[in-house]
C-alpha cells in the first residue's frame, strides 16, 4: 500500500517533520513494506521554513531581530532556489513567542518581521515568501513598515513607535523614506486566512481576543485600524482594506499589500512545493492532521487543501488531530476523522504525551485500512 502523510504541525506540540516521522513509525510497525510517502506541509504559519527547505534546495541563515515583545531574539529565515527568501512571521512575532500571562496586542510588535525583510535584501534576494500565521500582533503592520523606512507621527508631530498601543495615536505617514529596493523585488504572502482588515470579519474582531485583546481593546483596534489603514491607501493610492486577507496576522497581510505584495494560499503554495498532487494522484491512502480541527480546517487550512487533492484523484483521506470540532462538516471533506485523544485528558498532558497519543491513533488507522484493503 502507497501511503502519503501530509501533516501541518500540531502547534505547541509536534512540527509537521516531528509528527511525520511518528506517522511513518506506526506505518511501519503496521507493515514494513508499506511505501510512506512524506510531505510536511503548512499553510503559511508555524512549519513553513521546514515544508519549503524539505522540499527545495536551501539554507538557513540565524538572524537577530526584535520578537514580539520588543525584545531581541535570535531566529532564523531560509533562502531557498531562485534566490528567494522565505520569513515566518510564526518564528519572529508568533504567538506562541509570548507567555499566555503577557498576552496584549498593546505591547507586541511586527518590527522584526521588516528587519528580516532588510537583512534579506542586503543579501541581494529579490524574492520573497511571507508566512504570516500564527502572529502575535494586531499592529497592522505597523511595526514592520517602520522597520521599512515608514515614517508616522501622532496630532503633536511626534514619532509613532513600533508597537500595538502606537497605531491609535497616527495622525500622519510618509512613505518617502521607504526602503527603495522594496519596489524591485516580488513578494508573496503565503496566508490561510480571507479576512478584511477591518469590520465583523476582521482582524482585531476575528483574531484579537486569541491574542489577548479584551472586548473594549478590539473595538479600539477597529476603528485604530481603518483610520490606520485610510492613511496608507491615500499614500499608495489604492484600496487595499477590504481585499481577503489583508486582515492576516493583525494586519500585517494589508501592510505587505501596501508596499506591492500579491496575497496566495498558504497550503496551495506549499502543496506546489513539495509536488503534492503527483504524489496524492498514485496514493492508496493519505493521512493528514493537525493540532485543532473544525469548520475553518475547509477553508484554506493544510489539512482542508489536502482533502480536496485526494477528492479530485479518488483516494481516501483521514485526518488526525488533537481536538476536534464540527466532525459533521468535516467529514464531507474526510473519509475518517479522528482525534489523537483516547481518553479523558487536560490539554496540557494531551500535550505532554501527543506523540505517543498520534502514534497509537496512527497504528490503530492504518490497520483498519488494511484489513479493509484485504476484503
Amino acid at each position: 500500500m502507497n501511503i502519503v502523510i501530509a501533516p501541518d504541525s500540531f502547534k505547541g506540540s509536534l512540527t509537521s517533520i516531528q509528527v511525520i516521522n511518528i506517522m511513518k513509525k506506526a506505518i511501519k510497525n503496521v507493515n514494513p513494506n508499506y511505501i510512506v510517502i512524506e510531505k510536511p506541509m503548512a499553510d503559511g504559519g508555524e512549519g513553513t521554513i521546514e515544508s519549503l527547505l524539505t522540499a527545495t534546495k536551501g539554507e538557513k541563515f540565524p538572524i537577530k531581530c526584535l520578537g514580539p515583545l520588543g525584545e531581541e531574539i535570535h531566529t532564523i529565515y531560509a533562502i531557498v532556489e531562485l534566490n528567494t527568501t522565505v520569513i515566518e512571521c510564526a518564528s519572529i512575532a508568533g504567538l506562541t513567542q509570548v507567555p499566555i500571562n503577557k498576552r496584549n496586542p498593546d505591547i507586541t510588535t511586527s518590527f522584526g518581521i521588516g528587519e528580516a525583510i532588510i537583512k534579506a535584501l542586503d543579501k541581494g534576494c529579490t524574492s520573497f515568501i511571507i508566512g504570516l500565521g500564527g502572529s502575535a500582533t494586531n499592529d497592522g503592520g505597523l511595526g514592520m513598515l517602520l522597520a521599512l523606512g515608514m515614517k508616522a507621527w501622532d496630532q503633536y508631530g511626534k514619532e509613532i513607535g513600533p508597537f500595538g498601543r502606537d497605531v491609535h495615536h497616527i495622525s500622519r505617514i510618509s512613505f518617502s523614506e521607504l526602503d527603495s529596493r522594496l519596489a524591485e523585488v516580488d513578494i508573496k504572502i503565503a496566508s490561510d486566512v480571507d479576512n478584511p482588515l477591518c469590520g465583523e470579519k476582521g482582524a482585531s474582531a476575528v483574531y484579537g481576543p486569541q491574542k489577548g485583546a479584551t472586548l473594549a481593546q478590539v473595538k479600539k483596534y477597529d476603528l485604530a485600524l481603518d483610520h490606520f489603514g485610510d492613511l496608507i491607501e491615500a499614500a499608495v493610492h489604492k484600496s487595499i482594506k477590504t481585499i481577503p486577507g489583508a486582515g492576516a496576522a493583525g494586519g500585517l497581510g494589508f501592510a505587505l499589500l501596501a508596499i506591492g505584495a500579491n496575497i496566495t494560499s498558504g497550503a496551495e503554495l506549499l502543496a506546489d512545493a513539495v509536488n503534492m498532487e503527483d504524489a496524492i494522484r498514485n496514493a492508496d491512502l493519505v493521512i493528514t492532521g493537525e493540532g485543532q480541527s473544525d469548520e475553518q480546517t475547509l477553508y484554506g487550512k493544510a489539512p482542508g487543501y489536502i482533502a480536496s487533492l485526494a477528492t479530485k484523484h479518488n483516494v481516501p483521506v483521514v485526518l488526525i488531530s488533537g481536538s476536534l470540532k464540527d466532525v459533521e462538516k468535516l467529514s464531507s471533506s474526510f473519509a475518517g476523522c479522528f482525534s489523537i485523544i483516547n481518553k479523558p485528558l487536560s490539554l496540557e498532558s494531551c500535550m505532554e504525551h501527543a506523540d505517543s497519543l498520534l502514534y497509537e491513533q496512527t497504528k490503530q488507522i492504518v490497520q483498519l485500512a488494511s484489513v479493509i484493503r484485504q476484503k
